[in-house]
């Protein structure tokens, strides 16, 4: 049902874009997956194969003999080819047939989920339609890719909301884990049972998710938590972990207080910290509307760090968050050269977002991620903002 929805939403999407045709053109996916395969087809294919989908709605797979019947269990395709040899002609056929002035193909300088045409591909699909013109009229479908990817369904919200609720359940039990002397790789061991108890995957790596900081001498970044760096009184332990449920990601980012003998709250210097935090997190949230620029969103949640006089934090604001943890479509971060276009992309409705910063303090890391739904008034928060530290 879900892939049928997203089919429809391409058809749609061509139109809109007044783009012909969108041809996906691959073979063993299950070795190079293609994430517009993966968004609107849902199986793997072995040999050469082309799904096209052309403006006027019609959908038509070109595959291998032995994939025909797996591609019409999926009830996407109107028209299934079959062939043994060679693809070629039954390709140049229905492109005769369906005459398009542009042929939108799955390569894109910015976005990883419009980049699954691998250049050997490109160079046979340039082969097989050499005695035509319609290699001068291929394009990047990087436009429909990414709105494909980014605008979700109800559906697709829905299955974000239920890896948050898996998320939050296992952030509890790991907050009852934390105490002095437990190391940070004995915590994310505890968090990698409760995945495997529940059956679902990490958002990202496993090796990497969760990450676990505890205090100001934990390494950040992409590193596995450390068996030597230990809970201490006096820390933050600040935890980054998302689960892959049913297909859909989550990612969030929560941090607790282990506090000294005697202490009831946050000392001054962290307090501010987190107030700081907290405030940048809102303010981005607050300008998170359809229409709006993603660096526009990035630079108003940075503005807050650095005119309280903290540094600024060197990755975006949010990044989409859907089928992968990063997925396609806009990305909530600054004019840097490494983002290309993807800042300058207007936010939608129906994209969904993590929002994301971080200070660094004598007690460590206070990073704070929140999952969040663009909506025609605004944004909505998926998940609760953390807005106190939890205490130990």
């Amino acid at each position: 049902m879900l892939r049928q929805e997203k089919a429809a939403q391409a058809t749609a999407l061509l139109q809109e874009l007044d783009l012909d045709c969108w041809m996906c053109f691959v073979r063993e996916t299950g070795e190079h997956p293609d994430p517009g395969v993966d968004l609107v087809v849902g199986t793997a294919v072995s040999w050469n194969s082309a799904f096209i989908f052309a403006r006027d709605g019609s959908r038509i797979a070109i595959v291998g003999r032995y994939d025909v019947e797996n591609i019409r269990s999926t009830g996407i395709f109107e028209e299934i080819i079959g062939y043994d040899a060679d693809m070629s002609e039954q390709l140049i056929a229905v492109l005769d047939r369906l005459a398009p002035r542009q042929i939108g193909l799955n390569y894109s300088l910015d976005d990883t989920s419009a980049d699954g045409l691998t250049y050997g591909m490109f160079l046979l699909l340039q082969q097989m339609l050499a005695k035509t013109d319609y290699p001068s009229r291929f394009v990047s479908a990087e436009r429909l890719l990414s709105r494909l990817r980014a605008r979700k369904t109800a559906s697709e919200v829905e299955r974000i909301k239920e890896s948050i609720a898996i998320t939050n359940e296992i952030v509890d039990e790991f907050g009852a884990q934390i105490r002095p002397g437990v190391s940070e790789a004995e915590l994310a061991e505890f968090v990698h049972q409760r995945f495997k108890e529940r059956g679902v995957d990490s958002s990202w790596e496993w090796q990497y998710c969760p990450t676990v900081n505890c205090g100001p001498d934990s390494p950040v970044g992409h590193v596995p938590p450390q068996k030597h760096i230990r809970v201490e009184p006096g820390q933050f332990i600040h935890i980054d972990v998302g689960v892959r449920h049913n297909e859909y990601c989550s990612d969030l980012q929560r941090v607790w207080y282990v506090r000294r003998e005697g202490e009831t709250e946050l000392p001054a210097e962290l307090r501010r910290a987190w107030d700081t935090v907290i405030k940048a997190i809102e303010t981005g949230a607050a300008l998170l509307k359809p229409g709006v620029l993603g660096w526009e969103v990035d630079a108003a949640a940075r503005a807050v760090l650095v005119d309280a006089g903290y540094e600024e934090y060197h990755h975006a604001f949010g990044h989409s968050l859907g089928r992968a943890c990063h997925d396609g479509g806009p990305l909530l971060g600054p004019r840097w050269p490494r983002y290309g276009d993807s800042p300058y992309i207007p936010v939608e409705a129906g994209n969904v977002f993590t929002l994301e910063l971080e200070i660094f303090t004598s007690a460590g890391m206070i990073g704070i991620e929140e999952d969040v739904l663009v909506t025609e008034d605004g944004c909505v928060f998926l998940s609760e903002l953390q807005r106190e530290p939890f205490f130990v």
